[in-house]
């Protein structure tokens, strides 16, 4: 059993060894334009356009809540689209984090975490623009990512910043 790590800093730089895959959390409608998305697409092109794709050709593929789509972004660093979050806004039927949409695409993030031989690094994963609470959130990480030996690094930016 690991434990989770937390630190301050950037998701998106991740300062250990080895093979590394960033997972966060995005949208069903296909949007991505405002959180920890924009810190992904300054540093790399490839997880926004890939995303776009994925859900354009969502008629004939996989994409939908509790997909994750796997975008390798440099020789030893992999980004995690997790579809988990139910459209943008808050509504009749609460925020837009859906817990089980998370937890089983965390569980797909464990199996190629396992895979890959990789730690795991993320921000507060469903708790900023989705709406959600860590307290539910850390629960779903610890049992699918933690519990499972894989190393896990949550990562708390900077003032300001969600």
């Amino acid at each position: 059993m690991s434990e989770i790590t937390y630190v301050r800093g950037d998701a998106t730089v991740p300062s250990v060894k080895g093979v590394k895959v960033i997972a966060h959390v995005c949208n069903d409608i296909g949007g991505w334009g405002k959180g920890f998305v924009l810190a992904l697409s300054r540093r790399w092109p490839e997880p926004e356009a890939a995303f776009r794709a994925w859900h354009r050709g969502r008629a004939s593929n996989d994409f939908g809540l509790g997909a994750v789509q796997f975008v390798q972004v440099e020789p030893y660093v992999w980004v995690a689209n997790m579809v988990g979050q139910r459209g943008i806004r808050t509504g009749s039927k609460g925020v837009p984090v859906r817990y089980e949409a998370v937890d089983a695409a965390l569980a797909k993030v464990a199996d190629k975490a396992a895979e890959l031989g990789a730690s795991v690094h993320m921000p507060r994963i469903g708790c900023g623009l989705a709406g959600g609470k860590w307290s539910r959130v850390e629960p779903l990480v610890r049992e699918r990512l933690a519990g499972r030996g894989i190393a896990v690094t949550v990562y708390d930016h900077g003032e300001g910043r969600s």
